[in-house]
């Protein structure tokens, strides 16, 4: 990839600063208002946009290989790219899974074909997602794709001996079990959120409890193994105050909380339309309150999109009978901006923090989450925070529409990317070089 030269003018820094920024060879050669355009650069005014080091998505189903029909590794980096994203982590629940080394290098090799984004393979922690025998742990993390996150995501990690023996494993090479935490006794059949909405509607609900009491065990045995934890998708109240407990206590967790978490509650399900049907469920306004409180004092670490693609039949259904899940990747900043930003419960620094560089911290990308200074790689993410985006399921990068924000005009838009110093989503295209490779947009 060539990256060429650029000036992006008109930037106002993380901390504030109004700025230029000059990109030679893929990393950034100067910051500072009011700079010339290197002979050969290409201009780019970009006024009003705010730049951020590249965003880092933690929890990505790209789908391939196996299940091509909703979402591929391309589709899928083209997508993140749209979204600001310069690496996202693959999730294990692929068809054949991603427990051995041989997967994992292949979802690799086909982010590095792809050249969109970084595409970092995380790993089964259970052979088959099965949750009864350890997966290919040391070799996957000996592997060319140097997996260091293990999860069985879409699946929790129920027996607890399992449990302790995965993260004792990881801490020979510092890595991380991301847990997906979920009883399944106590949500066998559930559909939504438990609480009134579920009565009123019928549905069987989704206690909070299952979430928490997973939670809380497994923080216990982090602490007693003195290994890494790390909690996917977290939603409730109740989580919240788990994690800020086991924190103060010096146990070594992390959490994450996604967009739509943030956003959405379970009064989206009155509509009935499966688009709202998400594992775990969407919960109560009490619930995103604390959400957000929790990712404004770091409680919460991260924001991860879980970003879940599905073909239209799966959604286009009875409730009942529809798949959990819905896109991520190209709305998350915007949802961040809105309900973070825009509310004074966070400032642009916060947001580089947890969509950069804890993401890539915890995951241990050594070449992300990098602050913004002259010769670091020019990841970069830049967003108009003034700008709507409207959101149109018909125009989104990913090979699925299971968008629920479909129609919404979300406060904030990205509006360039920039990957090792190659801009690969700008003026609202994707990169031209791109295009011409896969002209179907990936579809």
């Amino acid at each position: 990839m060539t990256s060429g030269r650029y000036l992006l003018t008109g930037l106002t820094l993380p901390n504030g600063d109004k700025t230029d920024i000059a990109i030679s060879d893929g990393k950034i050669s100067e910051i500072a208002e009011n700079l010339s355009a290197a002979e050969g650069a290409t201009k780019v005014d970009l006024a009003g946009s705010i730049a951020l080091p590249g965003l880092v998505d933690l929890h990505t189903h790209l789908r391939e290989p196996g299940k091509e029909d909703a979402e591929t590794v391309l589709s899928g980096s083209m997508a993140a790219a749209k979204g600001g994203y310069v690496a996202v982590s693959a999730m294990a629940n692929t068809s054949p899974v991603a427990d051995t080394a041989g997967v994992v290098e292949q979802v690799y090799a086909l982010g590095q074909s792809a050249g969109y984004v970084d595409v970092f393979p995380i790993g089964a922690v259970t052979q088959g997602l099965q949750g009864e025998n350890l997966s290919e742990i040391g070799a996957m993390a000996d592997s060319r794709a140097k997996v260091r996150v293990f999860s069985d995501d879409g699946r929790c990690v129920f027996d607890p001996l399992v449990m302790r023996r995965a993260l004792e494993y990881v801490k020979k090479f510092d890595g991380v079990i991301a847990q997906h935490a979920q009883d399944p006794r106590l949500t066998q059949g559930a559909q939504m959120n438990e609480g009134e909405i579920s009565s009123r509607l019928g549905l069987k609900g989704w206690p909070a409890v299952a979430e928490e009491a997973i939670i809380a065990r497994d923080v216990l045995l982090a602490d007693h193994v003195q290994s890494r934890l790390h909690i996917c998708h977290l939603t409730t109240a109740g989580g919240v105050e788990i994690i800020r407990w086991a924190k103060a206590r010096g146990i070594n967790v992390t959490a994450e909380v996604t967009p739509h978490h943030l956003l959405l509650t379970d009064e989206s399900a009155l509509s009935y339309d499966p688009i709202f049907k998400v594992n775990p469920p969407l919960r109560t306004q009490k619930d995103v309150e604390a959400l957000r409180e929790g990712l404004a004092d770091g409680t919460i670490d991260i924001v991860a999109t879980d970003h879940a693609p599905h073909p239209a039949e799966a959604k286009e259904c009875e409730w009942q009978e529809a798949a959990f899940g819905m896109l991520g990747l190209e709305s998350a900043l915007s949802i961040i901006n809105q309900t973070m930003v825009a509310t004074g419960l966070m400032n642009w620094e916060a947001v580089a923090d947890r969509m950069s560089y804890a993401p890539a911290r915890i995951a241990r990308y050594s070449d992300h989450g990098a602050a913004i200074k002259v010769g670091a790689v020019a990841n970069l993410t830049l967003i108009n925070p003034t700008q709507t985006l409207r959101v149109d399921r018909d125009l989104v990068a990913s090979r699925s529409r299971n968008t629920p924000f479909h129609g919404m005009d979300l406060q904030g838009s990205v509006t360039a990317t920039f990957f090792k110093g190659h801009p690969t989503f700008l003026n609202g295209k994707l990169s031209a070089i791109y295009e011409a490779r896969n002209p179907s947009g990936g579809r």
